[in-house]
């Protein structure tokens, strides 16, 4: 089975208890072999919070693994002071504590001694605060790596939502609509869904402006830029189709319309996909599910994410819903598996 190493996340979030609580779940170890990257200390205290009746192994490599459903491995970087970590507050200590665990466990997945990486939420100012001056985990992976095409997608039931760009402002994403980025992007939403094991993608292309601009007359950027890009990737044979005006787009696609979305900035992608794996209970003053996957595309490695922040309102009560973790170690897993399938085919 695949070896699947789990970032802790901010360790004054609520990474540490939604791992714990992903690893009470015993279906997991059937389908891959977890290990968690952090601070042994702060996964022993999440145990307590949470009350799941596991014991902690620290080991110092991921080879030391050994695959025991009760027991939780935990590749220990000891660098964090539990006794003055403070739940829910933001630190450069935290930070610190949260970025060297996803810089080991990228090296690791390079190495070859792991098959997949899956993080677990880090808070951005914390990171920056401990020195570390990057946007949020994408851009991290894409550092370690040397990659520079490379996209994000999420995941949420059958609706998959690739960007062209995500982490700048929305005047600058308006400039970054390009047709040679379109068309990287497009790809790379196409070799995501074919190591999801759908063999002929359908690609659903979004305007950026309303009504797909009518022709020009609410913006230039379809006609210049996204239709060229539709029409390259169609000539190098992936079934794409747009510009799409995006309030319907992505009603299309969840209907089954399309296997991927092509989304021209963040939150055009992220309010759709959140609006489907997000559920509110204004009753009880908390999320009854938080569900959506992230996937970083382009990279040499296997990496998924859960697609929410640190939660610090919930840090330390062990209340935090851990669906959306179990759902990025499954994404990992599966991606792991076709990965190994493809290789042994070549």
């Amino acid at each position: 089975m695949p070896v699947v190493a789990i970032t802790m996340g901010d360790p004054a979030g609520i990474g540490p208890e939604i791992t714990v609580m992903a690893l009470a779940w015993r279906p997991l170890y059937n389908i891959c072999r977890p290990i968690v990257f952090g601070d042994v200390k702060v996964i022993a205290q999440a145990v307590k919070i949470t009350g799941c009746h596991l014991a902690v192994r620290s080991i110092e490599s991921p080879e030391q693994t050994k695959s025991d459903d009760g027991t939780i491995n935990v590749v220990d970087l000891d660098n964090v002071d539990i006794n003055t970590l403070r739940p829910g507050k933001v630190s450069a200590i935290a930070g610190k504590a949260a970025f060297e665990p996803i810089e080991k466990a990228i090296r690791a997945a390079l190495a070859g001694s792991i098959d997949a990486v899956v993080t677990c939420p880090i808070n951005k100012e914390a990171i920056n605060l401990a020195g570390y001056h990057f946007a949020g985990h994408t851009e991290i992976f894409a550092h370690f790596t040397k990659t520079t095409d490379y996209a994000m997608m999420l995941v949420e039931q059958n609706l998959r939502v690739v960007h062209v760009s995500t982490h700048v402002s929305v005047r600058k994403a308006c400039d970054l609509v390009k047709t040679d980025r379109i068309v990287k992007v497009i790809h790379l939403a196409y070799d995501a869904c074919r190591s999801l094991g759908i063999e002929s993608p359908r690609i659903g292309v979004a305007a950026l402006n309303p009504h797909g601009s009518e022709v020009g007359l609410f913006g230039s950027e379809e006609i210049e830029q996204i239709i060229p890009a539709v029409e390259t990737a169609k000539s190098q044979e992936i079934n794409a189709e747009g510009p799409l005006p995006a309030d319907t787009l992505f009603a299309k696609a969840k209907g089954g319309a399309y296997d991927a979305v092509i989304a021209m900035y963040h939150d055009q992608g992220h309010i759709p996909l959140k609006l489907l794996g997000f559920n509110w209970n204004q009753k009880d003053n908390k999320w009854d599910s938080v569900r959506g996957v992230n996937i970083t595309l382009g990279l040499p490695i296997i990496r998924t994410s859960v697609d929410h922040g640190t939660a610090f309102d919930q840090a330390g009560k062990g209340t935090a819903s851990c669906e959306s973790l179990i759902t990025a170690i499954e994404y990992a897993a599966e991606m792991a598996v076709h990965k190994q399938n493809t290789l042994m085919d070549d």
